[in-house]
């Protein structure tokens, strides 16, 4: 990866798509390619095809997706499972098309099995059921895994997927009807220490435990891959460590600086009960990432806007 490569990085106006332009601009890589949804619109099959033949990237990372939380995709389940898989196999079919040789599918921990066993390997994959409450955003990762690795089997392509834990950092979702936990309870904590309030209202038990990574985290991983020329298999992104609900509105608690208590809602669902990545292949690779839970939440408070 040259730092004269042309870079095609989808849905740059994200929280991930802003942090690989971001950090590919930091590194010094000087061509970078970007579309707003109103210049190219990814679920339109004969646009994508005719900007990639016409623009010839040498690398594009697909980081545009329809994400959200468990409402979100709970509620929303034929959006997410449709417009995902038209993102992606839009991109991928018309990245071999245009001859273009390496990609790199972002996908989500979700694609993993509901009760895997902890840590999550890559061959997990379809082990299991998922999740129900985000089955079809899963379903629709899944099926851009295998699009790649087949592309790369039956025509020798270099695509290479890979699967964050959850993110957090800027640019981040902050609307409650449909955000991730992270960012919620970033929300939350700060109104109620607007109001006065007493309480902090989350939904659930408190005991699922999940894994975060900083956005810029995932990024600098993401392009270390790339650079690298790695092309293998499947490829967890994680910290290697988790942390309760509860520990993590505890956390958020003291960053914001509210001073109530946590009140669980159990009458919300859990989810699932844990996802903690393996990320030993990752590590192998020569990576781990860098940012401090509590530094990382800090920093994703001082660049929130909740609008």
């Amino acid at each position: 990866m040259n730092l004269d490569a042309k870079i095609f990085v989808t849905g740059h106006r994200g929280m991930v798509g802003s942090a690989l332009v971001r950090s590919l601009e930091n590194q010094g890589f000087k061509h970078i390619v970007t579309r707003a949804r109103q210049d190219l619109d990814l679920l339109d099959q004969a646009a994508v095809q005719e900007f990639l033949a016409a623009e010839q990237p040498d690398y594009i990372f697909i980081a545009a997706a329809k994400v959200g939380g468990i409402h979100a995709n709970n509620v929303y389940r034929a959006d997410f499972l449709y417009q995902n898989l038209q993102i992606e196999c839009n991109l991928i079919h018309g990245a071999h098309l245009a001859g273009i040789q390496r990609l790199m599918f972002l996908g989500s921990s979700c694609i993993y099995p509901r009760d895997c066993p902890q840590p999550i390997k890559e061959e997990y994959l379809l082990t299991g059921p998922l999740e129900l409450t985000n089955e079809p955003y899963a379903i629709a990762k899944i099926a851009g895994v295998k699009l790649a690795e087949s592309y790369n089997r039956q025509y020798g392509r270099q695509y290479v997927s890979a699967m964050p834990t959850n993110l957090y950092g800027p640019n981040d979702n902050y609307d409650l009807s449909n955000s991730h936990v992270l960012p919620a309870l970033i929300r939350k904590a700060h109104e109620a220490k607007l109001r006065g309030d007493t309480d902090l209202v989350v939904w659930g038990t408190g005991t699922p435990r999940r894994e975060f990574l900083y956005v810029d985290d995932l990024a600098d991983a993401c392009i270390h891959l790339m650079k690298q020329g790695y092309a293998g298999e499947l490829v967890n992104i994680g910290t290697g460590e988790d942390v309760s609900i509860a520990e993590l509105a505890q956390s958020v608690m003291e960053v914001v600086g509210f001073e109530g208590r946590v009140r669980f809602d159990t009458s919300k669902p859990d989810g699932t009960p844990r996802k903690l990545l393996d990320v030993s292949r990752l590590a192998s690779l020569g990576w781990s990432a860098k940012t401090e839970l509590q530094d990382g939440i800090q920093r994703a408070y001082d660049s929130a806007s909740f609008g």
